[in-house]
């Protein structure tokens, strides 16, 4: 891996506490978190739904040594990977949401953005819309 931010941690901590948020941001699609540690947790969480789109034994193996439980690790490779089959990228978003009261640290969400795959043709489209209320 690159350069990491250090957030003021030792590397066994700043390792297993970055594991345990994207491991949460699949379970729960959205967490407040620091905007530093937004940032970091956003390279990784990416790189797991790269794993899950290429699907291979390798990259299972990859992302379950990286991720906490094998319900996020299911949830990568059949949920998060089918979502984002079509996009080549930019699977989550940061909006930054407030200044934390007690140390005035900038505050955001991370979350996965949603991602619609639409092929209807414009007549089933205009159907289904129609039929959707």
């Amino acid at each position: 891996m690159t350069k990491f931010r250090k957030l003021n941690r030792p590397t066994g901590h700043r390792m297993s506490m970055l594991r345990t948020m994207v491991s949460q941001l699949v379970k729960h699609e959205r967490i407040e978190t620091t905007v530093a540690k937004a940032k970091e947790v956003r390279r990784l969480a990416d790189n797991m739904v790269q794993l899950g789109k290429e699907g291979t034994l390798c990259a299972a193996r990859r992302a379950a040594a990286f991720v906490r439980g094998d319900d996020v690790l299911h949830k990568i490779f059949t949920e998060l990977a089918y979502r984002y089959k079509g996009r080549a990228g930019g699977y989550t978003r940061l909006l930054r949401t407030r200044i934390r009261v007690g140390d005035a640290a900038p505050m955001a969400y991370i979350e996965y953005v949603f991602c619609l795959i639409i092929s209807l043709s414009c007549t089933e489209a205009l159907t289904c819309h129609l039929f959707a209320y």
